[in-house]
């Protein structure tokens, strides 16, 4: 069956957004870290990997839900950008209680990793090299990583907001397409008033003749009383 392109588009690709990618890469370094550098049991280690989780699902979701629903849609968005600044703070947190260095933003190896993180979108680069760097190091990272995942989803949030303004949601989407239906294919609504051969839907059709009741064949007399 041929796909109508123009109305409930089923060819949403999340993982064609850099902001999934991006996202991507943060819960293996997430994945990674938390297993790494944090005692068993911790209970951190679970919450962590669960922010970054939610962080990449909740994009994923939101992008499928929009199809149907653009309130679905802004509100998953939004949780995924939730769910990665609650994994910005643990990173956060996990230098400042060490005593280890949270990078400033002119800080050379700050700059410098940004500019590999902004370039780079496939998680397996990340999986590889980050085997070779200390829990600041990755930590650094990680914390680059969400910022740039964080102004992409901004952005998306953004877009999507006029989006809805331009275009409506579900119901105006369905109408809409249910009309322009209607034009292309004749039917009741095609010119505004009428359907086909320009007759009233719905309306039963008129006899050349009216229907006339029969009539019986000898008029029925009341009966008269017998005389006394």
């Amino acid at each position: 069956m041929k796909e109508d392109k123009d109305f409930l588009r089923q060819d949403n690709n999340y993982r064609t957004l850099k902001a999934f990618q991006k996202a991507e890469c943060i819960y293996d370094v997430t994945f990674y870290f938390a297993h790494k550098f944090l005692k068993t049991g911790d209970r951190t280690i679970d919450q962590m990997v669960q922010a970054a989780r939610s962080g990449k699902q909740n994009l994923a979701e939101g992008n499928i839900d929009g199809i149907t629903s653009r309130e679905m849609e802004l509100k998953l968005t939004n949780v995924n950008r939730a769910s990665l600044h609650e994994l910005l703070l643990d990173y956060e947190d996990y230098l400042r209680v060490r005593g280890l260095e949270q990078w400033k933003y002119d800080d050379p190896r700050c700059r410098q990793t940004r500019a590999f993180c902004k370039t780079h979108l496939d998680s397996a680069v990340y999986r590889e090299k980050i085997k070779e760097r200390s829990d600041e190091t990755i930590a650094n990272i990680a914390i680059t990583l969400i910022h740039q995942c964080d102004m992409l989803i901004r952005g998306l949030i953004e877009w999507k907001k006029r989006d809805f303004k331009e275009k409506g949601g579900i119901k105006e989407e369905m109408y809409r397409a249910r009309k322009d239906w209607q034009k292309r294919n004749g039917g009741y609504g095609g010119n505004g008033q009428y359907g086909f051969n320009g007759q009233q839907p719905n309306q039963p059709s008129r006899p050349n003749s009216p229907i006339n009741p029969i009539q019986p064949n000898q008029p029925i007399n009341p009966i008269k009383p017998k005389e006394e």
